[in-house]
């Protein structure tokens, strides 16, 4: 049931009647069958991963703080993520592991069948046992109490808006949320309506308009010249972005409508001047927790340059893992691990060199963003490439000035119209977002400006929104 689907617009219009009728505990007991069903609705099956994953972690929780021996409380631990991980691993990366051992051995001379699982990729399941292991692992850092409460805990996995697709959320932020009383107020529904009507923005009119362009061009890699292949990389760049901030967004929305409050995944990324500030912008949710549970306690940046480069390196190369099985995305988070590597290196050169204020250092701001854009849009070729040799592909037909026999996928003109049509407006909003540092910075506009946007953004919607459907891309991971 996807969120841009008259299936779902019914399916929330049903319990959120309900639940405005409902006090805390009645609201929590249905938001909980509510996710559950709306899980179910794609595999029923794979409802029992979610509550394994609950259960154990419910269970270790409270034996972690419970328990004072540190072996007894480690051994719970281990246990919450060895499961969580082991679920993790066999439905994700079995196959793919198997299948690269075998091309590794056969490379060798040695002849051998693979043993592969075959199983269904359940959808959401990176994002959901980085949550419950999360918590776990909270717990035994004394970050946040263990829940008593079993239906309660089971919300905090299972909650439909952010379920499949995040943002990840830490059970100090969300469990108290779900504890509290909750009130349906103006204010939610003004900060969730806008919410939800950018990100169906995002979504429908920006990220499915653009991928059929992407689609194409990514569909024949290096059969195209320079500037179709870029209009590609320019399309898929911001169809991901308009994709998964679109999520993000309408999740964020739907909480906000019911009282609750998710964490920002997105906080105008394309601005960035560098890797580190892009990881503070883009996907806060995974970035954060590989900070947390992964980066720092490998040793961060307390050992050696080359202990810290390592341990970038290690949590990167992991993190394009996370996104799927396949050594396109390792790819992509070494190449992002690099760039931090990179940029640390020349950090005190950027400094010396920087302008200290005036147009010199407005200019010196523009042209730090622009250059770290295209190098993120440089990334994305491995990312969104079905193949290593696909990537390297797309990345030599940057350097082929003329076109080759291949048709271009769209005419570049009307590619270019739609772009300043729709990307415009959104570039404005974010920049403004950007300068006052305000995600609502929309609250801050006169009436009549803030009307204007309400009514461009719904008639895009409307008139040039895509009708195909189409499911949101970080499902799959």
């Amino acid at each position: 049931m996807l969120f841009n689907s008259v299936q779902f617009g019914c399916f929330f219009a049903l319990v959120y009647a309900l639940y405005a009728l409902l006090g805390r505990w009645a609201q929590n007991r249905l938001l909980l069958v509510a996710s559950y069903f709306f899980y179910g609705c794609w595999n029923p099956k794979l409802l029992s991963l979610i509550a394994i994953s609950t259960v154990v972690d419910y269970f270790c929780g409270i034996r972690i703080e419970e328990t004072t021996d540190p072996r007894v409380r480690r051994r719970y631990v281990a246990l919450s993520v060895a499961t969580n991980l082991g679920i993790l691993g066999a439905f994700k990366y079995f196959d793919f592991f198997a299948e690269s051992l075998g091309a590794m051995l056969s490379a060798l001379g040695v002849d051998v069948a693979p043993l592969r699982l075959h199983l269904i990729l359940p959808v959401g399941i990176s994002f959901y046992t980085f949550q419950t292991m999360s918590y776990s692992l909270d717990v035994h850092r004394g970050r946040v109490r263990a829940e008593r409460d079993i239906l309660d805990f089971a919300l905090y996995v299972a909650f439909f808006p952010q379920l499949v697709a995040g943002p990840i959320e830490r059970a100090a932020h969300f469990l108290p949320q779900i504890r509290a009383e909750r009130k349906i107020t103006w204010e939610s529904w003004r900060a969730g309506g806008w919410l939800i009507l950018l990100g169906f923005f995002q979504k429908v009119v920006i990220a499915d308009n653009l991928a059929p362009v992407a689609d194409a061009v990514f569909a024949k890699p290096g059969e195209f010249g320079a500037l179709v292949t870029l209009t590609g990389i320019y399309a898929f760049a911001f169809q991901i972005y308009g994709d998964f901030a679109g999520y993000s967004n309408i999740a964020r929305g739907l909480a906000a409508l019911m009282g609750f409050d998710l964490m920002a995944n997105f906080r105008m990324p394309y601005f960035a001047q560098g890797p580190s500030d892009f990881w503070r912008r883009w996907h806060i949710s995974l970035s954060s927790w590989l900070r947390d549970y992964l980066y720092i306690p490998l040793g961060g940046n307390r050992g050696t340059v080359r202990e810290t480069r390592a341990n970038l390196m290690a949590t990167m190369l992991l993190g394009g893992l996370w996104h799927g099985a396949s050594w396109n995305f390792v790819a992509w988070g070494g190449f992002h691990a690099l760039l931090l590597i990179g940029y640390a290196a020349m950090s005190g050169w950027l400094a010396r060199v920087a302008p200290a204020d005036g147009w010199r250092a407005t200019l010196w701001t523009g042209a730090r963003t622009v250059v770290f854009f295209h190098l993120v849009c440089l990334g994305w070729v491995f990312f969104r490439a079905a193949y290593l040799q696909d990537a390297t592909a797309m990345l030599g037909a940057l350097f082929e000035p003329s076109p080759s026999l291949a048709s271009p996928p769209a005419d570049l003109l009307l590619v270019w119209g739609f772009a300043a049509l729709a990307l415009l407006p959104l570039l404005v909003l974010e920049a403004l977002q950007e300068r006052h540092d305000d995600l609502f910075v929309i609250k801050r506009f006169a009436p009549g400006a803030r009307l204007a946007f309400y009514l461009f953004f719904f008639a895009a919607i409307v008139f040039t929104g895509a009708s195909t459907g189409d499911e949101f891309i970080y499902f799959q991971f």
